[in-house]
């Protein structure tokens, strides 16, 4: 692709982020860098877990997300009681013609293009691992065949902190299937006065379509196209293994609190992250800047903390503070680290 081609698709991305973006925030007051991350990990082809406490909005974000843009929506209400048949679909016995019967499967409300699993981790582990097929592999296998599901496919979750009553922790597994995990804090003054005169004056803001599935395959493949230099690539590498404990890069923290380290999704989700944060910024290569930036929406949900970062209440947050701040850019430097560590 020639230098002005580049520079005009960037732009045309850049544009339609924005579109969106803007149109979300029509509705949804605040939240600008949640709204952001979750776009993030939609043009990358990844899903987002939300974390906050009930009444903050995470809901109605993913609701106006789906009327912005012209895609199949389905909502799962996660409870204690719901089984992986209501999530994935079951086989029915119909009857066909008189006398003959036979099965027919019934899709489930995963069958849709973004769905929108609310309070996920008030369901039992096992309800939830249901979605682990269809978050990996974009497909469903039930009733003795594999039915892929519709492109783009986007899981958006919502869940409560987990020191709340009434909730399960969610796999591993599936805490590592996500590509971002972004949490949700309380709103400011001044947009809290803003919800307030919404929600109490009759005033109804609702969002315009402004986007369609195949747009987002567009972007999501012009994503993949963007340059990711060798050394950043490396950089990519070298934080991933520094949230290893007892590994050759990890930190003091990581040593101290960390039971177990990001898999490789950390890093696929650090590059395609680098890559979109490069395009917002008007680039086709990716800085170290962008990967540093999306650290912590793409690593926090893959540590592991041990029972000495538990008990002494060491976020994950903290931890990749420190690796930011101590794995150089240049590999030429990490002798220069690992020296210092050892000593």
């Amino acid at each position: 692709m020639s230098q002005p081609d580049v520079a005009q698709q960037a732009e045309a991305f850049r544009s339609d982020f924005k579109l969106l973006s803007d149109e979300i925030g029509k509705v949804v007051v605040g939240h600008r860098e949640i709204v952001e991350g979750v776009l993030m990990a939609m043009f990358a082809g990844g899903h987002v877990l939300l974390e906050g406490v009930p009444g903050l909005g995470k809901t109605l974000l993913v609701r106006t997300l789906s009327q912005a843009m012209e895609l199949k929506f389905s909502r799962i209400q996660f409870t204690p009681d719901l089984m992986p048949a209501d999530v994935l679909g079951t086989n029915l016995v119909v009857e066909t013609e008189p006398g003959r019967r036979e099965f027919r499967f019934q899709e489930g409300p995963v069958f849709a293009q973004i769905v929108l699993a609310d309070e996920i981790n008030r369901a039992t582990p096992k309800t939830q691992s249901a979605m682990l097929e269809a978050m990996q592999e974009h497909r469903v296998t039930a009733g003795g065949e594999t039915r892929k599901l519709e492109e783009p496919f986007l899981v958006l979750a919502t869940q409560n902190p987990l020191e709340m009553e009434g909730t399960y922790p969610l796999p591993e597994a599936q805490l590592d299937r996500f590509f971002f995990k972004l949490v949700v804090e309380y709103s400011t003054r001044e947009e809290l006065s803003e919800v307030l005169r919404r929600t109490t004056e009759g005033i109804v803001i609702e969002a315009q379509k402004v986007m369609d599935g195949s747009k987002v395959r567009q972007w999501q493949k012009l994503v993949r196209e963007v340059v990711l230099a060798p050394h950043v690539k490396d950089y990519v590498v070298r934080l991933v293994l520094a949230t290893h404990p007892n590994g050759q890069y990890a930190t003091e923290k990581v040593n101290r609190y960390v039971r177990y380290g990001a898999s490789p999704r950390g890093a696929q989700a650090l590059a395609l992250a680098g890559k979109i944060r490069a395009l917002l910024d008007g680039r086709y290569n990716v800085a170290f800047e962008d990967i540093a930036w999306c650290a912590r929406p793409a690593l926090r949900h893959r540590m592991i903390l041990n029972f000495e970062g538990e008990a002494e209440g060491v976020g994950t947050d903290r931890v990749i503070e420190e690796i930011v701040e101590q794995v150089p850019h240049q590999a030429a430097d990490i002798e220069k680290v690992l020296a210092a560590n050892q000593k």
